[in-house]
C-alpha cells in the first residue's frame, strides 16, 4: 500500500501550554493510525520535541532571529512544503499560522496542499499581539480552513475582522486514561504534601500569567478557610500564597496531583478558549469551577460553578459551596463530570473530526485508520 501523504503542522515552539498538548495528542493519534506527521517549531527546544520525536514525528526546527531570519525561515518552510508535498498544512497559533500562509504561497500556493489555520484563545491582549491579530485578520481569506477550539473564539475573531472562508469548532482531547480517578496517587500526592485524607483541596493548574488571574484565585483562596489550593505551573512557585495555599511550581506529572484534588478549579479572566486545565480535572473526576472566559461554560454544561472572572468573592463562594458538600456527592458530581470529557472531549473524538474538517475543505488523505503492518 503507498504511504498516505503526510500532515504538515507549523507551531511557535514546543513548550508545555495547551496547544502544544493537543498537537502531540493529535499527532500520537494520527500517527497511531498511520499518517505520517512532521512539525516544523519555530523555535528551538522545549519539553514537547522529544516527546515527539518518540513518537515517530519528525520535527523540523527553523528559530527565526529578526527580520532577515523570519524571511529565511519562510523560504525554508516553503522549501519543506515542495519536497514533503503535504496534504494538509496545519497552523496552530498566530506565528504559526502566519508562517504556514507565507510559506505555502511562496511554494505556489499547491492545491494538492490544503492550508489550515488554529485559533487557540477567545480573546488576547492587544498590546501584545494587536500586530499579529490585524495581519491574521487581513490573510484570513487565504486559508482552505480555519480550526478554532472553541466558539468564544470564532465570535472574538470574527469581531477583529476574521472572515474565513471555511470553519469548523473543534473542542480539544482529552488523555482520559492519563487524567482519570487514582486512590493510590491521591493518597500518596496527600502524604507527600501533608495532606490528611479528609481534606477538601482545589487544583489549580496554570502557568504564572496575567490571563490565568493568580491574583483573583489567591484572594478567594483567602476567604475560603475550608479549601486546601494546590496551585501547578511554572512561576507560580514565586507567589506569596495565603493559609491553606502551597504552589508547586512546573510539573511533569499533572495527572498524580489532579487525583489529590477535590475540586478543579480555573480563575482565568481572559483568554481562554478551551481550557485544557480544567478539562482534565473533569476527567480526573473533579467538581469543576470556573470563570465564564471562553468556552467554559460549554465545558462545564450543569455540573460545578461558574463566576465571573475577576471576583474573588464569587469565586470563594463557589470553592466554599463545594467543600460544604457530603463527600458522596462531591464523588457524584466528579463521576458526571468525567463522564462528559470521555463522551464529548476525548483525543479520538478530536481526531476524527480534524480528519473530517480536512476532508471537508478538500484535502486528500484516508477516511479511515491505516494498518501499519500493511502499509
Amino acid at each position: 500500500m503507498n504511504q498516505p501523504r503526510p500532515v504538515l503542522h507549523v507551531i511557535s515552539g514546543l513548550r508545555t501550554g495547551g496547544a502544544e498538548t493537543m498537537l502531540v495528542a493529535l499527532c500520537r493519534t494520527l500517527g497511531a493510525r498511520g499518517l505520517p506527521q512532521h512539525v516544523v517549531s519555530l523555535t528551538a527546544g522545549g519539553p514537547n520535541l522529544p516527546v515527539l520525536e518518540r513518537l515517530g514525528v519528525t520535527v523540523h526546527t527553523l528559530a527565526p532571529r529578526g527580520l532577515v531570519g523570519s524571511a529565511g525561515a519562510v523560504l525554508a518552510l516553503s522549501r519543506l512544503i515542495r519536497r514533503l508535498r503535504p496534504a494538509v498544512l496545519q497552523g496552530w497559533l498566530y506565528h504559526g499560522d502566519l508562517f504556514a500562509a507565507l510559506a505555502h504561497r511562496l511554494a505556489g500556493a499547491p492545491r494538492a496542499t490544503r492550508l489550515a489555520w488554529g485559533l487557540r484563545n477567545s480573546d488576547i491582549d492587544h498590546a501584545r499581539y494587536g500586530r499579529l491579530l490585524a495581519l491574521g485578520a487581513r490573510l484570513s481569506g487565504w486559508p482552505d480552513l480555519v480550526v478554532s477550539n472553541s466558539r468564544a473564539g470564532v465570535d472574538f475573531h470574527r469581531a477583529q475582522g476574521y472572515r474565513p472562508r471555511r470553519l469548523a469548532v473543534i473542542p480539544n482531547g482529552i488523555d482520559t486514561a492519563r487524567f482519570r480517578p487514582d486512590p493510590d496517587a491521591r493518597a500518596a500526592v496527600r502524604a507527600e504534601l501533608g495532606l490528611s485524607p479528609e481534606a477538601v483541596v482545589a487544583v489549580h493548574a496554570a502557568r504564572l500569567d496575567p490571563m490565568k488571574d493568580h491574583a483573583t484565585l489567591l484572594a478567594a483562596a483567602a476567604r475560603a478557610p475550608e479549601i486546601a489550593l494546590i496551585l501547578v505551573g511554572a512561576g507560580t512557585e514565586t507567589l506569596a500564597l495565603p493559609p491553606r495555599a502551597r504552589a508547586l511550581g512546573r510539573r511533569d506529572d499533572p495527572e498524580r496531583i489532579l487525583a489529590a484534588g477535590d475540586v478543579a478549579v480555573s480563575s482565568s479572566r481572559f483568554g481562554e478558549g478551551f481550557s485544557n486545565a480544567l478539562a482534565e480535572g473533569m476527567a480526573a473526576g473533579l467538581v469543576p469551577v470556573a470563570t465564564r472566559v471562553g468556552d467554559a461554560d460549554r465545558i462545564l454544561g450543569d455540573l460545578g460553578h461558574l463566576v465571573p472572572p475577576g471576583d474573588p468573592d464569587a469565586l470563594a463562594r463557589a470553592m466554599r459551596a463545594v467543600a460544604h458538600l457530603p463527600a458522596c456527592e462531591r464523588a457524584r458530581v466528579g463521576a458526571l463530570a468525567r463522564g462528559k470529557v470521555e463522551t464529548a472531549f476525548g483525543v479520538d473524538a478530536m481526531a476524527d473530526r480534524f480528519l473530517d474538517a480536512w476532508h471537508a475543505a478538500g484535502a486528500q488523505i484516508p477516511d479511515r485508520p491505516i494498518n501499519r503492518e500493511n502499509s
